[in-house]
């Protein structure tokens, strides 16, 4: 399987694509999927640029909005996880993963799927040591806090990823793993981003977060981007353990490393994404201490047992394991008519989310009215299709 790793997007996926697919003409190859490191900025409209935390003088629509109206379709199957310029309002929509338009997939704030027979899992934002042990209190519309909190990891999702125990071929970070400069060339790496130096010696750059989860998860490879620079480490695990291979690569622009080639051995295509099994019994148990109040999630006691996941599996066998389809929310972008796309400024009911509750048989609990940002949930009735 031959998967093209792409650094920060930030909305250029027209670019983005023309690359890959000059690349496939002039190298006689074929590029399976598509992965992208976060800072997608999968912006729909005008109403979506106000929940994306950056100047508003760089605020653009970019290409996204072609992809999700369908006007363009995306050649390859792209996955990504989000960072920390996003459109917040729609990701969250689709905070436990889902078609963000025709063959593109968001992983969720964290998220496991397969395509074919590998094992992708991610987490989407930076970490920030204030708001990490807080629960997602923040909701469309977004204050001036909160656009700036929404995409903060959060302990909550870091714990359901520690409690995958099968094996897991690719992960994917926004920012780098705290430490992961003591694995590869740090010294080149500031010779061209010389201020990371002082943050290199006193163990400060990236995040503590993704560093618990390469411990634990110890995956091939390790994917991540935010720094927009290139840089490439080998992770051993214990002496004679597995190696976990790192790869950061820069933004979408002329000159700059931004993409890179991966060939991982897999079954024969073609492939598709899949739910996957382990991951959805892990979200249908601690979906019961979802924190949607400031108050951290009570994490004590929840574990995971061999009848949780039997009763996914018979849900899967029943209903298939393909996400449901991809379904707009909102109206795209129009060229011809820009602020045209009305007042709503809330929180769309994804039909992707609505299905995959249904389908757990769990709340749905993304659109919890403002004030349940102080106080914590009281049970919610079950969805109904």
């Amino acid at each position: 399987m031959k998967i093209a790793v792409e650094g920060c997007m930030h909305g250029d996926l027209d670019n983005v694509y023309a690359t890959l697919l000059h690349l496939e003409k002039v190298e006689n190859t074929k590029i399976d999927l598509l992965i992208c490191c976060g800072d997608f900025q999968a912006v729909r409209n005008e109403r979506d640029l106000e929940s994306l935390n950056v100047k508003p003088k760089y605020r653009s629509m970019n290409s996204f909005w072609k992809y999700y109206s369908g006007i363009e379709v995306a050649p390859f199957p792209t996955i990504f996880i989000g960072g920390n310029h996003e459109a917040s309002n729609y990701l969250w929509e689709l905070y436990y993963g889902g078609w963000a338009a025709p063959n593109i997939y968001f992983l969720g704030f964290a998220g496991v799927i397969k395509f074919g027979n590998i094992r992708i899992g991610g987490l989407s934002g930076i970490y920030n040591a204030r708001h990490y042990h807080l629960g997602h209190y923040e909701r469309p519309p977004y204050n001036e806090r909160d656009i700036r909190s929404v995409y903060h990891v959060r302990e909550y999702d870091v714990c359901k990823l520690k409690q995958v125990k099968e094996p897991i071929d690719i992960f994917i970070s926004h920012d780098w793993p705290i430490g992961i400069t003591d694995y590869g060339n740090w010294r080149e790496l500031v010779r061209f981003k010389p201020y990371f130096e002082q943050e290199i010696r006193t163990k400060s750059l990236g995040s503590k977060a993704a560093e618990e989860l390469l411990n634990k998860l110890k995956p091939p490879y390790w994917f991540s981007a935010h720094l927009h620079c290139k840089f490439s480490a080998a992770v051993q695990h214990g002496e004679g353990g597995p190696v976990t291979k790192f790869l950061a690569l820069d933004k979408c622009l002329p000159g700059r490393k931004f993409l890179q080639i991966v060939e991982i051995e897999s079954e024969p295509g073609p492939y598709e994404i899949q739910y996957d099994e382990e991951w959805l019994a892990i979200t249908r148990k601690f979906n019961s201490v979802f924190p949607i109040s400031r108050k951290p999630a009570q994490l004590w006691g929840v574990q995971l047992d061999t009848e949780d996941r039997q009763w996914v599996s018979s849900k899967l066998k029943e209903k298939g394991t393909k996400p449901s389809s991809f379904v707009p929310t909102v109206p795209s972008h129009n060229p011809s008519q820009p602020f045209s796309n009305g007042a709503f400024l809330g929180h769309c009911r994804n039909p992707q989310t609505e299905y995959l509750l249904q389908l757990l048989e769990l709340p749905y609990l993304l659109d919890n009215a403002l004030e349940a940002r102080d106080r914590t949930h009281s049970p919610m009735p079950l969805i109904h299709g």
